[in-house]
């Protein structure tokens, strides 16, 4: 185990107490000797770490605490190479923009050895398969429209070449080898329904929420086994 990893844990094995600890307990918990433990908490306290406690009487790490050399262990780098990668091959334009910046802030702020295991990551993202549909409407602003819970006006067009307008409560956005999908409450059906994203031709983002919680919702949504059933976007 890495040093960063070690003081990694033990952040996470203080967080996880509410009331003092001893060091014999955390040094027991993490399976390192207490004279290491007492040079890891030294550490860091030397880095801002708002540790409070001595030797005999226990210790607490106080609410508000990040540390942002130690958010991740090198596993987690190494999920987040490989996501940040997938994003930016396969998603969208801002999605892939995003991803990008967001490995870049994270190369920033980790230490050496992890900024070293970020740049010689040996994961790979391998192929596209088949060619991803281009969408005329901007995705972020679906996105949006799930984080605040608001419905959204869409004009469909399905694949018999019918056009629809629907109200949607939107509660999911699917990502695709080969296209891309909005899952979410249709009004007109008066059902969960999947609406593959190039086929609508307009979007508008509605001023009023809809009137359940995206997590009940998303809960239902996933109840009806649509991903498991129908393992890519069908048509509403």
């Amino acid at each position: 185990m890495s040093r960063t990893e070690r003081l990694f844990d033990l952040i996470q094995a203080l967080r996880s107490h509410r009331f003092p600890v001893t060091g014999s307990h955390l040094a027991k918990e993490l399976g390192i000797s207490i004279r290491t433990l007492y040079r890891d908490i030294a550490t860091l306290q030397g880095q801002g770490a708002n540790i409070e406690g001595e030797p005999g009487l226990g210790y607490v790490l106080r609410p508000g605490f990040m540390l942002p050399p130690l958010m991740f262990t090198e596993e987690e780098i190494e999920a987040l190479v490989l996501g940040s990668r997938w994003v930016s091959e396969r998603a969208d334009l801002q999605l892939s923009s995003a991803a990008k910046s967001a490995l870049s802030k994270v190369a920033s702020v980790v230490p050496q050895d992890l900024r070293i295991a970020m740049d010689t990551n040996s994961l790979i993202v391998v192929g596209k398969g088949e060619q991803t549909k281009t969408e005329s409407i901007d995705l972020s602003h679906i996105r949006k429209a799930i984080r605040v819970e608001h419905k959204v006006l869409i004009k469909y067009l399905d694949l018999k070449g019918n056009s629809s307008e629907r109200t949607i409560w939107p509660v999911a956005l699917g990502y695709f080898d080969h296209a891309r999908m909005l899952a979410g409450w249709c009004e007109l059906r008066q059902e969960f329904r999947h609406f593959r994203t190039d086929r609508i031709s307009a979007l508008t983002v509605m001023p009023e929420r809809y009137p359940r919680r995206r997590q009940v919702l998303l809960k239902e949504w996933r109840e009806v086994d649509w991903l498991q059933k129908h393992r890519r976007p069908h048509n509403s």
